[in-house]
């Protein structure tokens, strides 16, 4: 819809009119706006006061939806398309939605009316809101000035700068805000001085010192970035002011429309440039060169961490600059601005970063050590200062070696490695997602490695100051991820880590003719830390060479450097992730052990970790839920950020299986040879097996063995009754025994064991029974050689465990009788020491009845107790007998039990 505008006379400033216009625009406002069919009438009223009168209220009426919609469109649509009409649309825009329709009937009476109405119903561009926004913001810190309240100065100071920020997108700085920045640093640096030499105790308070240091800092970087425009107004304040009043003065449609070109136009110098051109909000053309690189870095890191910030749409624009980077800082600054949003994706409550947004960040990581390698000149350190300048790059100074520039190598590793360990937390392990996410370990392992190059590059350096932490933490990470895999696929490793590196580069940790070897490996990133780190890398450091000894079943290096290192008494005071790694070095030790037949040895490791329950807590493979357990959620959340990955877990059934073994070897002989005797329960080796015998012996019906607990118990009856073969069969039975390396090794070894250990319960149950007993019989009974059974024997005798001697001649044992108790004597004696334990209960329980009272059996009150023959009686009421028997005393001085105790006694 279009209305012709009125004719303008230029000498008269008066509006002449086309007769048949109103005609027209009645019908169209007829058609199009139905709201308004009742008052068109008043369209063709006289043009008298009354006409008059009526006409104005139908435009405001008009006027006011009219201005609704201009509102509504101005936000909508950028100043951009405002502008780029063309003059008549402009023309009929202010002529046709400004005007009522009864503009036309208007006489010059009512010339004075219409001006105020126009005024009134007057649409404000975009810009001018935004101006009017920034002034009264400006008016508020104005205020805050006045009273003194930074608190509020900061807020305002914040929202100014955002206002700008807008304003800026469409043209040049505001002098305003010039201005407002250069009153608010003297105000503050006036401020600053007043508080120096002001008291402490009449300072500003806590909030307006925290609103004061925050503008401040930032303050202190908006006028490096608007030095020049600042010193020009402290130069000439009004001079500065004026210039602003005189660009404003050209008409602003041809100043605007000159300013703007046509996206294919821009899009076009942009690809001839080198650049490229986006469309931002509103269809707005932004262009990028190589020479905007900075300026688009830095507002890009302002905005990180705010919110509604579109993250994706931040990395899809440093893609593009770091295509269009052709410098090596350029490339740098980029790919540190990069890798760092990448790693914004996965911070918050995200469970893990995507996995391409991973795997770009790490060849992103990558292409920038390539860039740092091939540009000696360019160091990232983290102690280098912040270059202010984005309109031109930093240059090498007289006497610098290096141009640094901010950034930090090892934690970009260290979160990569962070990232990839919380996605593996996250995914199913028995899918082949997870499987497909753990063959990125691979290319991580090839990133640690160049990264510990490139700090071993500058370290040569003396002068560059680089702390050995850096260093010692890319180690670590190193080691952390070879120290519980297999020989072969470290191996692997290393080959592929060497493979992508030029011939030329040589590695001073890990030479490239030592690095072939997994244990010399190992060993070699050990030898550093214990050299150059100090505390907690250190003792993990330990722990992980402790636990590669252990899987390679070098049992007793790894137990002497366990022992020699004191972790078992220090640990606790270190935190709960080395903690961890000493649980799981602890049971590695234990089933090495158990691996080499050390079955004494291998149950004593492995009880403080299987003996509590715990054991998924305790090596950080599960989360157990206790009862009645107050765990709050942040609790929670913790103990799943320490969960280890799937591939890294020691499988819980198999250590349940090796300590309940181990328990069986040692628990059977030792109730063999306690017997009914009171020492039973004393000399306990494992109260979790005793706890699961006893539960197992108290079944009425036992079925066949199903799990792993129940062939270790039926294997535990058959090895007590001497069925050592039916008790070997049931623990070749667990199939868990295929999950270890050289399974027939360690069945065999189960069988020896169980066959000296079934000699032994045999002596311990029946040597009651005989007097002699030949060796041969034993060899022939447990299928050993007479040499063993001999050493088995003689082992018992030395060690008090039986009484029995050897006879050399006929190679038989000699049972001594009247030492061992028999079982009636073993019985009398349990009943003397539970009568003796009764004994003590009730005269404990009678103590603390009668706590506070002199004499228990006394009187208390009434008449006094009769005295003996020839006594005198009691003088006082409830006094003592004092004549009699003089064995008797008063009541509860020699209390020993009744006639149970008479009867102990006697």
């Amino acid at each position: 819809l279009t209305e012709d505008p009125p004719v303008t006379s230029p000498d008269d400033n008066t509006t002449s009119v086309d007769p048949a216009l109103p005609s027209r625009i009645s019908q169209n406002r007829r058609l199009h706006e139905p709201k308004a069919i009742a008052n068109m009438s008043r369209f063709f009223r006289g043009g008298d006061d009354s006409s008059t009168d009526s006409s104005s209220d139908e435009e405001e009426l008009y006027s006011e939806e009219e201005e609704e919609e201009e509102q509504q469109d101005q936000e909508d649509s950028d100043e951009e398309e405002e502008e780029d009409d063309s003059d008549s649309d402009s023309d009929d825009s202010d002529g046709g939605k400004k005007a009522g329709a009864s503009r036309f009937l208007r006489d010059a009476s009512s010339e004075s009316e219409d001006s105020e109405d126009e005024e009134r119903v007057k649409v404000k561009s975009a810009k001018d809101k935004r101006i009017e926004e920034l002034e009264a913001t400006i008016k508020l810190i104005e205020n805050g000035q006045k009273i003194g309240d930074w608190a509020s100065i900061s807020t305002e100071f914040d929202k100014l700068n955002r206002q700008v920020t807008k304003l800026q997108e469409g043209g040049k700085t505001p002098k305003v805000y010039i201005k407002a920045v250069a009153e608010l640093e003297e105000y503050m640096n006036e401020a600053i001085a007043k508080q120096k030499v002001t008291p402490a105790k009449k300072g500003m308070n806590a909030t307006s010192a925290r609103g004061l240091n925050a503008v401040k800092q930032k303050i202190k970087k908006i006028v490096k970035d608007y030095q020049s425009q600042i010193d020009a107004y402290k130069a000439d304040k009004d001079a500065f002011m004026e210039s602003e009043e005189e660009e404003e003065k050209p008409a602003p449609k041809a100043k605007k429309t000159a300013r703007f070109v046509d996206t294919t136009e821009e899009a076009a110098v942009g690809d001839d440039d080198e650049g490229f051109a986006t469309v931002g909000k509103g269809g707005r053309t932004l262009q990028f060169t190589p020479e905007s690189i900075f300026k688009h870095l830095r507002a890009i890191m302002e905005t990180r961490g705010k919110k509604n910030t579109d993250k994706q749409e931040q990395i899809k624009i440093m893609e593009k600059l770091n295509e269009i980077s052709n410098t090596p800082y350029q490339k740098i600054r980029v790919l540190l601005t990069l890798v760092s949003t990448r790693f914004d994706l996965g911070s918050g409550g995200a469970s893990y970063m995507p996995v391409d947004h991973w795997k770009a960040a790490e060849k992103e990581l990558n292409s920038l050590l390539e860039v740092l390698e091939q540009n000696k000149d360019y160091i990232v350190v983290e102690n280098a200062e912040e270059w202010d300048d984005d309109e031109k790059p930093p240059a090498l100074e007289k006497g610098q070696k290096y141009i640094k520039v901010p950034g930090s190598i090892v934690s970009y590793v260290e979160r990569l490695d962070d990232e990839l360990t919380r996605s593996l937390q996250n995914i199913d392990p028995h899918t082949s997602e997870y499987i497909d996410r753990l063959t990125d370990e691979g290319a991580l392992y090839n990133t640690i490695f160049r990264g510990m190059l490139y700090y071993e590059y500058l370290r040569k350096d003396a002068e560059l100051e680089i702390p050995q932490e850096s260093i010692n933490r890319v180690v670590t990470r190193r080691l952390e991820h070879v120290y519980f895999k297999p020989a072969q696929v470290v191996k692997i490793l290393e080959d592929n880590c060497w493979k992508n590196v030029p011939s030329t580069v040589e590695s001073i940790i890990t030479p490239r003719d030592q690095a072939q070897d997994a244990n010399n490996l190992v060993n070699v990133l050990c030898n550093y830390l214990f050299t150059n780190a100090e505390g907690i890398l250190r003792a993990r450091a330990m722990l992980c060479q402790v636990y590669f000894l252990a899987l390679h079943d070098e049992y007793y290096k790894a137990r002497d450097m366990m022992l020699m290192s004191h972790l078992q008494e220090n640990i606790p005071n270190f935190d709960v992730l080395s903690q961890i790694l000493y649980n799981r070095t602890l049971v590695q030790v234990g089933l090495c052990a158990f691996r080499q037949g050390l079955v004494y040895d291998a149950q004593n490791t492995l009880q403080e970790i299987c003996g509590s329950g715990r054991q998924k807590e305790l090596l950080a493979q599960g989360v157990m839920i206790q009862r009645y357990s107050q765990v709050s959620p942040e609790q929670e959340k913790l103990e799943k950020q320490r969960q280890l990955p799937f591939h890294m877990h020691i499988n819980l059934e198999l250590l349940e299986c090796v300590y309940l073994t181990c328990s069986m070897l040692l628990e059977i002989p030792l109730l063999a040879q306690t017997g009914s005797s009171p020492d039973v329960k004393k000399r306990v080796i494992s109260k979790t097996y005793r706890r699961m015998l006893e539960y197992h012996e108290r079944q009425i019906f036992t079925g066949p063995p199903e799990n792993t607990r129940d062939h270790v118990m039926q294997a535990s009856k058959a090895l007590a009754a001497g069925e050592w073969k039916k008790s070997t069969t049931f623990i070749h039975s667990i199939k868990i025994w295929d999950l270890m390396p050289n399974t027939e090794d360690i069945k065999t070894m189960l069988s020896k064991q169980i066959q000296e250990e079934g000699l032994r319960t045999y002596l311990f149950t029946y040597a009651p029974f005989y007097d002699t007993l030949a060796v041969e019989t034993l060899s022939n009974m447990f299928e050993l050689d007479a040499s063993k059974v001999l050493a088995i024997v003689s082992k018992m005798i030395s060690h008090e465990e039986l009484a029995a001697s050897l006879d050399q001649v006929t190679s038989t044992v000699i049972f001594r009788k009247g030492v061992e108790l028999s079982r009636l004597q073993s019985l009398a004696l349990t009943l003397s020491d539970k009568a003796s334990a009764l004994i003590e209960t009730n005269e404990r329980t009678l103590e603390q009845r009668t706590q506070g009272s002199a004499n228990a059996f006394e009187r208390q009150g009434g008449r006094g107790g009769r005295g003996g023959r020839g006594g005198a009686r009691g003088g006082n009421r409830g006094g003592a007998r004092t004549g009699g028997n003089p064995q008797r005393q008063a009541g509860g001085t020699q209390f020993t039990g009744g006639a149970l105790g008479a009867a102990v006694r006697g």
